[in-house]
């Protein structure tokens, strides 16, 4: 007769130690992704402020570098300057970064471009990917396109020098075009931004345009050494745009992720105390069901 039932008392413990088991698995993995979301928040939260710091200080610059921009577009506005009906390059140049975690800020840019190229007609187009960014989302269906990238975008504020580099660089890349746009991202509030562009003329349409004699003692020299300081000018300006939209970009969206890793955190330790509470009302059965057996 014991030799019947102790074989099944072992049974029983091997059950009740299995689901002890399980338990405590279920509370250890609990009580590492809690861990985990609490690390997380902590990152997302000294992004915040550190994107913060650096979107005043974008800010601030973006005031001082607008005339840049404005003055380049206002000259082909008054001159009347009109892109070559006999050619039909075209240059598209986004101005993205090296840098993500910002929401879709270099998507929007992409997102305008790679529009455009897939509209009839673009096999005339080339791509100046500014920023890594850019590069990633347009190069697996219009790798072709592309003819340059630039790196090291959006790791440091961005200066007039860097614009000259990637100007100096755009004018040597060989390909000549008719006409073209700076696709940028146009800071309007910390929260909000739109996409925007800036017109690219050849020096052709430029010594073309019907008002260009508005302007005294342009020769063709002149106009090729404005032509240059105003795309450095342009792209500046861009520059400082797109940084001050994707620090304020980062700071809603790490922002965003803290509040979400906050919610995530008390669902956690809600499941985990209901969790740890069912194995104590467990134990606690087990208990006294084993006490009133013996008795």
């Amino acid at each position: 007769m014991l030799g019947r039932v102790a074989p099944a008392a072992a049974q029983v413990t091997a059950v009740v130690n299995l689901q002890q088991n399980r338990n405590m698995a279920t509370l250890k993995s609990i009580s590492i992704r809690l861990k985990s979301v609490k690390n997380i928040q902590k990152i997302t939260q000294s992004m915040k402020m550190v994107s913060a710091a650096k979107y005043t200080r974008a800010e601030r610059e973006l005031k001082a570098a607008r005339p840049y921009g404005e003055g380049a577009v206002q000259f082909y506005e008054r001159a009347e300057v009109t892109p070559p009906e006999d050619e039909n390059k075209q240059l598209y140049i986004a101005m993205t970064s090296d840098r993500g975690l910002c929401g879709a800020v270099h998507t929007g840019v992409s997102k305008v471009i790679r529009t455009r190229l897939s509209e009839p007609g673009a096999e005339n187009i080339k791509v100046i990917c500014v920023g890594d960014k850019s590069r990633a989302i347009l190069q697996r269906l219009y790798g072709k396109h592309i003819i340059c990238v630039a790196n090291e975008i959006g790791r440091l504020p961005p200066t007039f020098t860097d614009a000259a580099k990637i100007a100096s660089a755009i004018l040597s890349s060989g390909y000549e075009f008719g006409y073209g746009k700076i696709v940028y991202n146009k800071f309007k509030s910390v929260v909000s931004y739109e996409q925007s562009n800036l017109p690219l003329f050849s020096q052709k349409s430029v010594q073309s345009a019907p008002k260009l004699a508005t302007y005294d003692s342009l020769d063709s020299e002149v106009i090729q050494s404005y032509m240059e300081f105003s795309l450095a000018s342009m792209l500046f300006y861009a520059l400082k745009e797109g940084a001050c939209s994707e620090q304020s970009a980062r700071m809603t969206a790490m922002d965003n992720a803290s509040k979400n890793a906050g919610e995530m955190i008390d669902k956690l330790t809600l499941t985990f105390n209901r969790t740890r509470q069912a194995v104590i009302t467990r134990e606690l059965i087990e208990i006294i069901s084993g006490a009133a057996a013996l008795d």
